[in-house]
């Protein structure tokens, strides 16, 4: 009984708790044996890796200093006095006065590179040393810095000038702490174009900066740590046996085995220099750290699976309590719940699940509800369809809507470029692209009204987006003033999102009866973007027109003026009627209130002048009218006068340019037809006076009262020959019939058709026929 008893609770969470855990535990003891096995060398590895971490730690501070000593020297070498005072042929005192100006920027490097105990330069040239803030000569420098005994003078000297350029060598340091010396890093300077030794640039940097990452690692791991030159060089260590230090010189030479029993070695060079880093541990710390830490680790997994076996099933008991207290619960108000599978937590989340599902429909199903009744209110109460039965004043508290006060009013707000959100939001439908627009909408003006300390509800009606405003306290001209500011912020902001606004703004009212008339009054304002156009602010007061003004709308198209626009257009003179048009517009439309009425039969006027202009033109339905079919209706159907006024001068530009080319095509005409009849009468007097001598061209021109030459490129123009060459050629013609009369001597002739010599006569018929009269009789 009891066996299957738990055999039915083999899915329930205890059961599965315990085979995790137990499996869990078994991870550990696992472990534990691969850990037997491979402790030796995993410990050994693990610990070179924890020295060679020490190691690189200890690279890291003593590079960081190293790299500070580096950047300074080159600071120093590249410095622009520097080079200026080495390589420039100076006077002394101009060389004395840049050493000056030198020795007071080494002043700023000593507190930008704090950490570098020393640095200078010598001037060979004149024997000195430039320091931070000074100049002396070689030996009182020497003597400041370096005179602790461990070296002279002389050997200083010789130190510095033959030492190889960047190079770490060891100086000592009179103010060093640790021991009395210091790490120094040396360039020697370029030669001057004589081939002379110039300078020397020492950084110097005390032992003492770089015993503290030194004794980290001896106190970790008990080794020694040492720091070698690229001559392999001690300059720095704490190991106490010369002999092993010998030996791990050697080493690192690769003059001795690696395989040394007294001492383990790890080295690893200087990432920012020539410096290498060597860790000496003794054999003995280093193994009997690796067994304190195998029988450590033995020990601790033999603890931690007997703590973990207990505390298993102490967490087990008690973590279960709370689930199954949960189980119970949900079983009570869910009687009818299944428990096929015994799994508790799969019950509880699907009961939590089923539970979950079904108030995220219902808040769905009267979000959507509450949505469509509170758009329903508000469009009945702008419409004015008000229900006495019921109190509004509930209703704007159950809708979640803020009642301010008794006095309304309405903002009314049209889109002209819903489309232009397609470009800033690809990839959406026109139905999304419309909903897109009216959610920003709505977003934008509720808080923009709400940063006013008023409250403001957005709802959609025909086609349009009306923000409900109900003022706080305040007086009616300041809800006016801002009214309009949140008309302009609207339009501002949501110009990022390419949206064009058309706002209009009905009065102020009091009560929810007069919420109709606030949106009426936005209405008829709105109208008035015929006159005013689009993108613009119209607000109620602005086109309001009170009886008591008695404004009188006068309506300016007089006939005479409009003759004038059709004989301008007749013309093909664009400008004066476009101008004409213009003026029109102004004198009726700059006025501070025009009638939508009067404005409409202005633009239906200028229409119907446009279509006199066309018909007395001539040209009917075949050109103009009939290349635009529907140019009226998309007159008509523009939104304002401004777009009504766009189409008229497009109309009238082609309307122009077709009159001007018709009177252009008609002045031809005419003028082809007189060169006719001109040149048919020059003609006919030229056959009836051939024999004149006197006739000529300046003859003829002051016979048709033309200047000769004028009237012969006329000539030219319609028969394509000119007046010399047309009379010369009807006289020798004339002349060829004469000769053939063998009776007539060529004296004769020549008299005869208008030639006073004989010699002139037989020139020109040698020319145009190729032969002399006498020739030609010859032949005849």
């Amino acid at each position: 009984m009891k066996i299957r008893y738990l055999w039915q609770k083999r899915k329930s969470v205890v059961f599965t708790w315990i085979v995790s855990y137990s499996v869990v535990l078994f991870v550990p003891w696992l472990i534990s044996l691969i850990i037997y096995t491979q402790s030796s060398d995993a410990l050994r590895s693990e610990i070179h890796r924890a020295n060679d971490s020490l190691l690189k730690q200890a690279r890291y501070t003593i590079d960081t200093q190293i790299d500070l000593m580096k950047r300074l020297n080159m600071e120093i070498t590249w410095n622009a006095k520097l080079q200026s005072l080495m390589y420039s042929t100076k006077s002394q005192g101009e060389a004395q006065f840049t050493a000056y100006q030198l020795a007071k920027d080494l002043l700023t490097y000593q507190t930008s590179y704090a950490t570098v105990d020393e640095f200078y330069v010598t001037w060979e040239q004149e024997g000195a040393i430039l320091r931070s803030g000074n100049v002396r000569e070689l030996e009182t420098a020497f003597n400041t810095i370096h005179a602790t005994g461990e070296i002279s003078y002389g050997q200083w000297l010789e130190t510095i000038r033959t030492s190889t350029s960047n190079r770490f060598l060891l100086l000592p340091h009179m103010d060093a702490l640790y021991p009395k010396t210091s790490i120094a890093y040396l360039t020697h300077l370029p030669k001057d174009l004589n081939g002379r030794v110039t300078g020397t640039v020492v950084v110097m940097t005390d032992l003492s900066r770089f015993q503290e990452a030194i004794e980290s690692i001896s106190g970790f791991s008990g080794g020694q740590v040492l720091i070698l030159n690229q001559a392999n060089e001690v300059l720095m260590s704490n190991l106490a046996d010369a002999d092993v230090q010998d030996k791990v010189v050697r080493q690192l030479a690769g003059g001795y085995p690696a395989d040394d029993e007294d001492f383990e070695l790890l080295s690893i060079p200087s990432s920012v220099s020539d410096l290498k880093y060597a860790l000496v541990i003794p054999s003995r710390i280093f193994w009997e750290k690796a067994e304190y830490v195998r029988k450590f680790t033995y020990a601790s997994i033999a603890i931690s699976l007997l703590g973990a076996g207990v505390l298993t099933w102490f967490f087990v008991r008690r973590n279960y309590s709370p689930i199954q207290e949960l189980v119970r619960s949900v079983t009570d108000k869910s009687v009818h719940a299944e428990r096929a599978d015994g799994n508790e937590l799969n019950f509880i989340r699907r009961a939590i699940s089923q539970t979950k599902n079904e108030t995220e429909r219902m808040a769905l199903q009267l979000k959507l509800h509450q949505h469509a009744l509170r758009s329903n209110m508000l469009n009945r109460l702008l419409k004015g369809r008000m229900d006495s039965l019921v109190p509004y004043e509930e209703a704007f508290e159950s809708f979640g809507m803020k009642q301010l006060s008794e006095r309304f009013a309405t903002i009314l707000f049209v889109v002209e470029n819903a489309d232009n959100l397609a470009s800033v939001l690809p990839g959406i439908d026109g139905d999304e692209r419309r909903k897109l627009a009216q959610f920003i909408l709505t977003n934008v003006v509720e808080e923009l009204v709400g940063r006013h300390d008023h409250a403001g509800y957005v709802t959609e009606i025909d086609d349009m987006m009306v923000c409900l405003v109900n003022f706080s306290e305040g007086e009616v001209a300041e809800f006016r003033d801002e009214l309009r500011a949140i008309a302009t912020e609207a339009q501002l902001f949501l110009v990022q999102f390419r949206l064009d606004l058309t706002i209009s703004i009905g009065g102020v009212h009091e009560g929810f009866a007069g919420i109709a008339d606030a949106y009426r009054e936005a209405v008829d304002a709105m109208e008035y973007k015929m006159v005013r156009g689009k993108r613009e602010i119209i607000t109620y007061d602005d086109i309001r027109i009170d009886p008591a003004d008695n404004l009188q709308f006068g309506y300016y198209y007089p006939l005479q003026l409009e003759q004038q626009i059709i004989n301008w257009i007749k013309a093909g003179d664009v400008g004066e009627a476009a101008r004409a048009m213009d003026e029109i517009m102004q004198r009726n439309f700059n006025k501070p209130v025009v009638t939508l009425t009067l404005a409409k039969c202005l633009i239906f006027n200028l229409v119907g002048t446009m279509v006199k202009a066309i018909n007395e033109i001539g040209d009917g339905e075949s050109s103009i009218l009939g290349g635009h079919p529907l140019w009226m209706d998309k007159i008509i159907a523009c939104d304002t006068i401004q777009e009504m006024r766009g189409e008229l001068l497009a109309l009238l530009d082609e309307v122009c340019a077709f009159a001007a080319a018709k009177r252009e095509k008609s002045i031809s005409q005419e003028r082809a037809e007189s060169l006719r009849h001109l040149a048919a009468k020059v003609i006919r007097h030229i056959e009836e006076h051939y024999d004149d001598t006197s006739l000529s061209v300046n003859s003829l021109g002051e016979r048709f009262e033309l200047k000769g030459s004028y009237l012969s490129k006329l000539f030219r123009n319609e028969t394509g020959e000119g007046l010399p060459d047309y009379i010369n050629k009807l006289r020798i013609d004339r002349a060829k019939r004469m000769i053939r009369d063998r009776g007539t001597s060529i004296a004769d002739v020549a008299k005869r058709v208008g030639y006073n010599e004989a010699a002139t006569f037989i020139r020109v018929f040698k020319k145009y026929e190729g032969i002399t009269p006498g020739k030609f009789k010859e032949m005849g």
